[in-house]
């Protein structure tokens, strides 16, 4: 290997050589390729945003948008690029979205929000932290009264993110309840910095590993030498 993982690269610099038979090496270029390719670009789309949020105090995560069968190793490639995975199946922690509550036979409103929020901190809460995904200030308090430790802010505009932040912080002031802000939904790395900046402490990027362009990279041959 002649760069580690994470290292920065200019055009045109080598990141590794191999030797081997020219049968081994010309079989084996084309999937070796797709893994650095893909991998490389999941971890280069990770470090710009990261450094889109840098000052902010906001970490930045994936989310389980990821290509079937190479989950380890792209959540292993939002690493190398600065990010924070965030949760790898559906057994390590409880998520509820707007599906679930329709689901629930408590209703959509605020009060149906809560009692399926209470519901689930109540029986599913030992599995690990209980998420809830909110779209508005009313949904949002109704899940942190219903013991959320994550509230996932989706698709939220500036205004409504800033004024969600605030009510929230202050609801739990001076209370024995760690609740984590995160944002979610249509991120950029150009929308990034400013909804890091309405004081959330988290960002979820599903583009992070489903929508990362690939890194350009080739196999290059020296001339062969016989055995």
């Amino acid at each position: 290997m002649l760069a580690q993982d994470g290292s920065e690269l200019a055009p045109g610099s080598p990141v590794l050589m191999v030797q081997g038979s020219a049968r081994g090496l010309l079989a084996a270029e084309r999937t070796a390729l797709n893994f650095l390719q893909q991998l490389s670009g999941v971890a280069s789309l990770t470090a710009q945003f990261v450094q889109a949020v840098r000052g902010t105090g906001a970490i930045v995560l994936e989310t389980r948008k990821t290509t079937p069968g190479l989950r380890t190793l792209q959540k292993y490639a939002v690493r190398v690029g600065g990010g924070v995975n965030h949760r790898i199946g559906l057994y390590d922690r409880i998520l509820l979205k707007e599906n679930h509550f329709a689901l629930s036979g408590h209703g959509m409103d605020a009060a149906g929000y809560q009692k399926t929020v209470e519901e689930a901190v109540a029986t599913g809460g030992r599995f690990g932290p209980v998420t809830v995904e909110v779209r508005n200030l009313d949904e949002a308090r109704a899940a942190a009264i219903g013991g959320a430790d994550v509230l996932l802010l989706d698709n939220m505009d500036l205004d409504s993110l800033h004024e969600t932040v605030l009510a929230m912080r202050e609801l739990v002031r001076g209370k024995d309840q760690d609740l984590l802000l995160e944002a979610s939904g249509g991120l950029t790395l150009e929308t990034a910095g400013r909804v890091a900046a309405a004081g959330v402490d988290r960002l979820s990027v599903g583009a992070l590993t489903h929508s990362a362009p690939a890194l350009d990279l080739s196999m290059l041959m020296d001339e062969m030498r016989s055995a």
